[in-house]
């Protein structure tokens, strides 16, 4: 399949399903090669018949990010086939129970620090010299409202995707200078995924966005020449009042 991204590696975290699922589909569509990345391998297999179906190129690498090893292993099995990595979508997160800042259980907390901050940090660790060997590198992270602005009950949540728009911002001053890498912080806003459904449970699904509005928007973004530490929020379409 050829397409924008021909000749391309991309990796996409949380590519199970919703957000994820969605931009993997997407990139293969364009010409780019897919490595899949949650902790569902059959999930995982089904994105990666799809793809195949669609006539594109996937590879699964089914990976707990929590896993001290397992981005290490990630980057070190990309390096050996491919040689770099033109496209790295941070994407896969947890979100914790929504309760008071007082009543945030420890153990989740730690949980959605650890996958939402600590392993975004070691991606770019491990994926920045694979990266820096692309003619045109490019990182995006998907954040949240909350992380610009708090609200009740979301203070978990938030303060993990806040701590993520600061490693993000921060990597991008520090390479703006001395390489082609550019990074973007995208807001999704309200999209129909099963972690919204989680947080918003009588919401009906059809009043906000398919992942696929989502995955567009990021495609076409990959495919323009924007500024590193870019950042845009996209815009809720067809909301139900």
């Amino acid at each position: 399949m050829s397409g924008a991204f021909d000749g391309q590696v991309a990796l996409v975290t949380g590519a199970s399903r919703g957000i994820g699922e969605a931009t993997a589909i997407a990139l293969a569509a364009q010409g780019a090669h897919v490595v899949l990345t949650a902790r569902d391998t059959k999930a995982l297999e089904a994105v990666e018949e799809r793809i195949f179906q669609a006539g594109g190129a996937a590879t699964i690498a089914p990976v707990d990010l929590v896993e001290p090893d397992g981005i290490a292993r990630l980057a070190t099995a990309i390096q050996q086939r491919w040689g770099k990595l033109d496209i790295l979508v941070i994407n896969a997160a947890v979100l914790p129970e929504l309760t008071s800042v007082a009543d945030i259980d420890q153990r989740a907390f730690n949980k959605a620090l650890t996958t939402n901050v600590l392993a975004s940090q070691a991606l770019i660790a491990n994926f920045d010299p694979l990266l820096r060997r692309s003619e045109n590198p490019r990182v995006i992270g998907m954040t949240t409202t909350v992380a610009q602005a708090p609200r009740a009950y979301w203070g978990a949540y938030g303060a993990t995707k806040a701590a993520l728009e600061v490693l993000l911002d921060c990597y991008a001053q520090e390479t703006a200078r001395v390489s082609r890498l550019r990074v973007a912080i995208v807001n999704p806003g309200a999209t129909r995924t099963a972690m919204r459904a989680r947080a918003y449970p009588g919401e009906a699904p059809a009043s906000v966005k398919p992942p696929e509005t989502v995955a567009d928007r990021l495609i076409a973004l990959l495919q323009e020449a924007f500024p590193t530490g870019h950042r845009e929020t996209i815009g809720q379409v067809n909301q139900l009042a």
